[in-house]
């Protein structure tokens, strides 16, 4: 899958700005068919960051959401500022 079509758009609500702070996690909004490897594998390419690791859910809407966590050597906040959602 292209990187453009897993990642549909960042999620920031309360609880997420509080898992960049203190978990270091992001959350997505992210394409139904996309697996945890697309999804790892979207944000490494999209944000040059390490994930370590991806945990999906689907929501009661029917979306998926993703929490990347990622590698201790990058920051969630600073991909955070540099997509303009924090």
């Amino acid at each position: 899958m292209d990187p453009y079509e897993v990642i549909l758009y960042p999620l920031m609500t309360e609880s997420a700005s509080l898992m960049v702070e203190s978990e270091n996690k992001l959350v997505f909004i992210v394409n139904l068919k996309a697996t945890k490897y697309d999804v790892k594998r979207a944000v490494e390419e999209l944000y040059e960051v390490k994930v370590e690791k991806v945990n999906v859910v689907i929501t009661p809407e029917g979306q998926k959401k993703a929490f990347v966590k990622l590698h201790p050597d990058y920051k969630a906040s600073d991909v955070a500022i540099k997509l303009g959602i924090l």
